[in-house]
């Protein structure tokens, strides 16, 4: 098995993101989904600011090594300068948090929620359907949330609820996307 598979790195970046997310969400005394954001995790008392943090570098990081197998692979440039985006953009969001560094946290979130659902919709020149329609559809999904959480419509989920009506839909499609990259019939044609 190949261990420079980008599904793997997409996969794996993200799934931890998720674990260590939750984890430091739980440990986190008083957060809330509903009122927090999910970079207020990144400032909290530690050690869920550390484990939030190191979460969105690894997944970060890891997002960028598949955009840059993705464009070895597959060629497709657009994909994989949108992936590569939101993988900075993570990265800059662990590493700027939102206290010390405000102009620069918003920047990069924006980056990572924005590109990664840009991603998400291009990915379906990737796959084949049905994913490739689920993929537009959490892609579109992700991109109105955003819209929405920028302009204060948070439809009674509240700000913390609202992003992650934008991070959710992306997170589930990296997972799934990850997944499909390795399946044995996508390494073969990857070659």
């Amino acid at each position: 098995m190949n261990f420079w598979s980008p599904g793997k790195f997409i996969t794996f970046g993200v799934l931890q993101f998720a674990f260590l997310t939750l984890i430091a969400e739980v440990i986190y005394p008083g957060y809330n989904v509903s009122r927090n954001h999910l970079s207020d995790l990144g400032v909290g008392p530690e050690p869920s600011g550390t484990i939030f943090t190191i979460g969105i570098i690894i997944c970060g990081a890891c997002i960028i090594i598949a955009a840059f197998l993705i464009w070895i692979l597959r060629r497709d440039m657009i994909f994989s300068v949108f992936l590569a985006l939101a993988g900075i953009g993570s990265i800059g969001a662990g590493l700027f948090n939102e206290t010390d560094h405000l102009p620069l946290h918003i920047v990069s979130a924006s980056l990572a929620f924005g590109f990664g659902g840009f991603a998400a919709i291009t990915s379906f020149r990737l796959s084949k359907p049905a994913f490739s329609y689920v993929s537009i559809i959490l892609g579109f999904m992700t991109l109105t949330a955003f819209v929405l959480l920028e302009t204060h419509n948070h439809l009674g989920l509240g700000e913390g609820g609202m992003e992650r009506m934008v991070a959710y839909p992306i997170i589930f499609w990296a997972i799934g996307f990850g997944a499909y990259l390795m399946h044995p019939e996508e390494r073969r044609t990857a070659r």
